[in-house]
This record gives C-alpha cells, sequence and structure tokens, in this order.
C-alpha cells in the first residue's frame, strides 16, 4: 500500500532493519561555509556585526558589503576531493550508513539543481557532489542519506539585508541587499531582526511560496539520489503551520524507496519528540541523546568538532566517541557522526588518526555493536551522561559502569573502565538468565562465578583495549 502524506498513513512506517542493525554513520557535512575554516554557520554569522566569524570575515576577506557569500561560495574548489578514497576510510572506521548534506541554511546546493542556479555545479567546485558521495557510498553497498536544512533558510539568512551600525561603513547594506543576487540570498529583509539574535525565532517561516519551494526542492533530491535517508535539520516541515509540505515529502520518499525495492527501506529523520510527529519516521536528536532505552530506534547526530570546518576545533578523542557509540547503542539508538572536512575536500591529520581508533576498536567489539538489540536494561553503574541540550561533556567512569546489548543468547556488557583488581562485576542479570560462558572481546575466554544474581568474571592482567572493553556474556538457552 502506498504511503498518503498523513499522519495516519506515516504512522504505520517501520524502521527498516538496516537502520536497526548499522548502528553507525558518518556524515559529510560539508559545503562552501567550509572554506573560511572558521566554523558552523559562516554564512549567516558573517553578517552580524561583532561576532567572531564577522570579524574574521572583515579582516580576512573585505567589507560584507563588498565581498559577500557569493563570492565565498566560489572560493570553494574542492580540488582534493576524492570520495572513494574516503569512502574507504569510513567503511575502515566502522560506518555502515553514509549521510551527505545536499544543502544547507546557506541555499547553496552541492548538485546541479534545477530549482537553484546557486549549486556546486555551476559555482565552485564544479562538481556533483552528493552524487560523487553516491557512487562512493553503493561502491562499498553503503546505504546512502542525504541531509537537508533548507526549511529554515528564508528567515536564517535574512542577516544578509542587514548594515553595520557603527565604524566607517555604518548604514552601508550588505550585499544581500543587490537585486542581482537575490536567488541566493532570497526575498526575506522582513525576516531581518530590529535587535540582532543568534538564532532567528521562529525556526521556519510562515511563508505559504517558500513551503512550495522547499517541496520542490527536496522532492528534486529525493527523485535524483533515491535516497535510504532523509534528514530536516529541524522539526517536521512546517511544524504547527503547516505539516503537508513534510507529509507530502515523506511520503514521497518512502513511496520512491517502495516503487524501487518492492518495500519501503528509507528512513526519515527530524527532530520533533512528540510520538505523535516522530512517529513518521525516526527521531533524531543533535549532540544529545535518551535518558534510557527508547521503544522505538532513534538516532544521535554529532560532529568530532564543529559542524563545518574551524581552525579553532578541539575534537573529540577516538575513546569519547566510542563511549558515546556504546551508550548510545545501548539504548536502541544510531550514532551518526559527522567528520569536518577542509575546503579542499580531504580531512585531517587528527581526524584520519580518530577514524582509525575508531576502526581498530570496531574491528575487536563490533560483533557487540552491530545487529544487537537493547538488553532489558541499557546498563548500570553510577554514571551516566548528562542529558541536556547540546551537552556532549565526556563522563568520568568507573569500573562498576557497563552498558549492554544483546543478540539471540549473548548479552554483551562494555565494562567502561578497567578494573584495578581485574574483576568485571555484573549485577544485572535476573534468576532465569544462567551464563554458560564469558569472552572478553580480543582475548577469548575467561573464567567466571555467578552466584545470588552476581556475575564476577576474571580478566587478564591486560585489557585488549584502551577504552570500553567488552565481554560476551553466552546465556544458556531455555
Amino acid at each position: 500500500m502506498p504511503f498518503d502524506a498523513t499522519f495516519e498513513s506515516l504512522a504505520t512506517f517501520e524502521c527498516p532493519d538496516w537502520f536497526r542493525d548499522a548502528k553507525l554513520g558518518i556524515w559529510a557535512h560539508w559545503g562552501a561555509q567550509s572554506v573560511p575554516r572558521y566554523g558552523d554557520w559562516y554564512a549567516r554569522n558573517m553578517y552580524r556585526e561583532g561576532t567572531d566569524q564577522y570579524r574574521y570575515h572583515l579582516r580576512t576577506y573585505g567589507h560584507p558589503s563588498q565581498f559577500g557569500y557569493k563570492d565565498v561560495v566560489q572560493l570553494w574548489k574542492a580540488e582534493r576531493f576524492d570520495p572513494d578514497e574516503l569512502m574507504d576510510r569510513f567503511a575502515a572506521a566502522g560506518a555502515r550508513y553514509f549521510v551527505a548534506q545536499a544543502v544547507h541554511h546557506d541555499n547553496f546546493f552541492n548538485y546541479e539543481s534545477t530549482v537553484n542556479r546557486w549549486n556546486s555545479v555551476k559555482f565552485g567546485p564544479g562538481k556533483d557532489i552528493v552524487g560523487l558521495w553516491k557512487t562512493a557510498a553503493d561502491r562499498h553497498e553503503l546505504p546512502f542519506g542525504i541531509t537537508e536544512h533548507l526549511g529554515a533558510t528564508l528567515g536564517w539568512l535574512a542577516v544578509n539585508k542587514g548594515a553595520d551600525k557603527r565604524g566607517p561603513l555604518a548604514g552601508v547594506p550588505y550585499d544581500g541587499s543587490d537585486p542581482a543576487y537575490r536567488d541566493l540570498y532570497l526575498d526575506n529583509s522582513r525576516y531581518l531582526p530590529e535587535v540582532d539574535v543568534e538564532v532567528q525565532d521562529p525556526w521556519y517561516s510562515e511563508d505559504p511560496a517558500w513551503h512550495r519551494h522547499w517541496l520542490e526542492s527536496v522532492t528534486e533530491m529525493i527523485d535524483r539520489y533515491q535516497p535510504d535517508l532523509l534528514y530536516s535539520d529541524g522539526p517536521l516541515p512546517f511544524g504547527e503551520i503547516d505539516y503537508t509540505p513534510g507529509l507530502q515529502a515523506v511520503s514521497h520518499l518512502y513511496n520512491t524507496s517502495a516503487r524501487i525495492h518492492g518495500a519501503n527501506r528509507a528512513v526519515y529523520q527530524q527532530k520533533d519528540r512528540r510520538p505523535e510527529v516522530s512517529v513518521v519516521g525516526v527521531m533524531d536528536i543533535e549532540r544529545s541523546q535518551t535518558p534510557g532505552i527508547h521503544p522505538a530506534p532513534w538516532q544521535t547526530d554529532t560532529s568530532v568538532g564543529d559542524w563545518f570546518y574551524n581552525v579553532r576545533d578541539v575534537y573529540k578523542t577516538a575513546g569519547h566517541v566510542i563511549e558515546m557509540l556504546v551508550d548510545i547503542v545501548s539504548k536502541n539508538g544510531n550514532l551518526l557522526l559527522n567528520v569536518p572536512q577542509l575546503p579542499d575536500g580531504t580531512i585531517d591529520l587528527e581526524c584520519s588518526q580518530l577514524l582509525d581508533d575508531l576502526g581498530a576498536w570496531m574491528r575487536v567489539c563490533g560483533e557487540g555493536i552491530y545487529g544487537t538489540r537493547p538488553f532489558r536494561v541499557f546498563g548500570e553503574g553510577p554514571s551516566t551522561v548528562v542529558i541536556k541540550g547540546f551537552t556532549e561533556d565526556r563522563v568520568s567512569w568507573t569500573s562498576s559502569d557497563f552498558r549492554f546489548t544483546r543478540r539471540d543468547n549473548t548479552v554483551y556488557a562494555f565494562q567502561l573502565a578497567w578494573p584495578d583488581d581485574r574483576r568485571a562485576v555484573i549485577r544485572s542479570l535476573a534468576d532465569h538468565e544462567t551464563v554458560a560462558g564469558v569472552r572478553l572481546l580480543g582475548h577469548g575466554p575467561v573464567p567466571f562465578e555467578q552466584a545470588e544474581g552476581i556475575l564476577v568474571a576474571k580478566l587478564p592482567d591486560t585489557a585488549p583495549l584502551d577504552v570500553a572493553n567488552c565481554l560476551a556474556l553466552d546465556l544458556r538457552a531455555g
């Protein structure tokens, strides 16, 4: 049965097994805003007088009335972009799906769009970035997704209609007021706030014409790339204003997938956590997660550092990423991880090393990650991650902290700190869960005792891994 563009119809969505099994995806959150190497939201903040990115732009390129974002995009060349080499790296790091950015809030499309001439084929790189990514992902037989951030663009870009309030060029309009570039900068002067704000409110505009343009653009993306995953950066467009465009896009995504594969295998992601909305696909949580096991599959999206390349970044370590992955998977989630790319298309040495370290860990512990499902409880121990939006502080785990996953009759117990006494003490097994054998992944069988609901495993003197070692508890059938 085809999906209709209604909540009732889309509520019948069932998350495909490929997504539930994959657990780890890599995201290329990459585009023209990487050019300055100065972080996320550059195309907005370069027009906000007094911000770090405004000052950087002024001192590096000139005043935004003279050198604007239209000029930045033409500096993006992607001259060393090798999607096959990068996809080899991502696959070796353990990624089981790959996601590419199709358009950010900057209104610059990363493929040859018929809807928007401001795209990566006609300006800048001269390449269909999304298409090249898809070809590379297909070669590795990785499910391929795209992200669109276009819904919020109309209000997000309105700052380019402003002008400095002080200094030698006070009152001189930024280049967004030039009608020659209206198709990039948009007719959005009515959304320019009287007082500067970091994030526009509301996130989505109420303009029906913009809603139609969004739907036309997203439909083009779906038709051209038939993605296995589509992510919207925000709630289902356009929220309480009008859900119709979003529902139409989601139903088209699923029906396109069903037509190609015989049944829908596509996943739609958005950020409204209310069950009556998130039921249309898979709930996404940016830079945070759920406090416990969520009944439906979900995803955390995060980055090694900033979303776009930023020379000021302090990256997460591989150990931090691995601990996040284990905690998320134990709660029925997936991790989608952005690896920031330089404007030339390469990744830096630190990111390369992180991917190598992640891959080395996955080759040992992937058995306890891929294809697993949550155990009765997600974990035990005194330590937990902080559940607060956009907070990802590394936890000071103890050797009493475990996170669990399960496949068939095997429970995987990730011990989040190596114990000084070389013992793993697990207290979460029920009376009927009798352990027949214990394996330390990367080492082999280890001796154990189980009595009065407590399992004690004797560990070797040396840990196989520096982070999140995993015990496979083989339960006696019946």
